[in-house]
């Protein structure tokens, strides 16, 4: 089942996907009668509050996993409907896309002279898309209308935080199965308007650049996407992250910076190297409890997640100063547990094969 796959904490029922399984025959033919007499009413989701690397926080809704069954079949019908009329260039929550391939896109239209790029931000997107308007996009491929209500009751579910439940009128809560879909369902309509005006657009979710050879042209394709998603999709842009750039300023997409030296390069942003060393720092933490041998396990697992992400770029400079200042963090660690004077003649040996696995290899 791939909501046990995908594993997760429980919903504001607090029941877990394990006593779920308990009585999982009993639990899907239950669901499956609500669904046939259209009883079925999804439960709100428990809100999360996850750090985001700007100090910010981003709110995620965890549904039950009842509801997280139910989105799950849902997805399984509606992606195979819906995914014949993206875009070739949507590479956000798809399958067999990634946000490498959209990273390649954008290098190989930088190469064919697209110098000029209208890079957008949209204000909370995932929180601000309007219900009726998705539904009614939905509709134009969707004729089945329990499906469509019932679509629109797990819009409509609400979010609970602090014991209260707060009613939702837009917005589709990060967390849930179905969200991704009807977030690339929605911006598919701002997809294909601007192909039909000739702009190339490469987006991964509501993150997306417009790549073109002259500012005219990058300028118009500004004006144009701040029509269709203020004045059409009811959404609001960043007026200062919202802008025409060339690529010698350089841009940002997808945690890559792109910029023009003596050629074109993209290189790890600076704003995720500080989350990457500050994930680093607490794991190495004075105070953690941890052992040596669960400080390396829990280092290569961001090592290794961070590393294989950021080989795209040109990074094997920062990679080898990471990995040294990496195995300091370590050797101060292992100092102050156990206040060894000798700590400074530890070479790190015992670890080499492990720590640093993924920014040390030769990319």
């Amino acid at each position: 089942m791939k909501v046990k796959a995908n594993r997760g904490a429980g919903g504001v029922d607090k029941e877990s996907i394990e006593k779920f399984g308990e009585n999982l025959e009993e639990n899907i033919e239950r669901i499956q009668q609500e669904l046939k007499r259209n009883e079925y009413q999804p439960q709100p989701v428990r809100r999360v509050w996850i750090p985001k690397p700007n100090g910010e926080k981003r709110g995620l809704g965890v549904p039950t996993i009842r509801d997280r069954v139910v989105q799950q079949a849902m997805l399984i019908r509606l992606e195979p409907i819906f995914e014949p009329t993206f875009m070739e260039s949507s590479y956000g929550f798809r399958p067999n896309r990634s946000a490498h391939q959209a990273i390649d896109e954008v290098s190989m239209w930088l190469k064919k002279g697209h110098w000029w790029i209208m890079e957008a931000d949209i204000k909370g997107y995932f929180d601000n898309i309007p219900h009726e308007k998705l539904i009614d996009l939905m509709a134009e491929r969707v004729s089945d209308g329990r499906v469509l209500r019932l679509i629109r009751s797990f819009l409509k579910a609400g979010v609970m935080e602090e014991l209260k439940v707060k009613e939702q009128v837009k917005g589709t809560p990060q967390g849930g199965v179905i969200s991704p879909l009807l977030a690339n369902i929605y911006l598919n309509y701002y997809d294909q308007k601007m192909l039909k005006e000739g702009f190339k657009v490469i987006r991964f979710a509501d993150d997306f650049v417009v790549m073109c050879r002259t500012e005219r042209e990058a300028e118009r394709a500004k004006k144009l996407t701040q029509k269709i998603l203020e004045e059409e999709l009811e959404l609001e842009l960043h007026s200062t992250k919202t802008r025409v750039v060339h690529i010698n300023e350089g841009f940002e997409f997808l945690g890559f910076l792109f910029k023009r030296g003596y050629s074109v390069y993209i290189y790890p942003r600076h704003k995720a190297v500080k989350a990457f060393r500050d994930k680093v720092r607490k794991i190495t933490g004075r105070k953690n409890p941890y052992r040596m041998s669960e400080i390396v396990r829990k280092l290569n697992k961001v090592i290794i997640g961070w590393g294989n992400y950021f080989k795209k770029g040109l990074a094997r400079k920062l990679f080898w100063r990471l990995d040294r200042w990496i195995r300091r963090r370590v050797r101060a660690f292992k100092a102050k547990r156990w206040r060894s004077e000798n700590w400074k003649k530890s070479t790190m040996n015992s670890y080499g094969t492990v720590l640093g696995c993924a920014l040390c290899m030769d990319f």
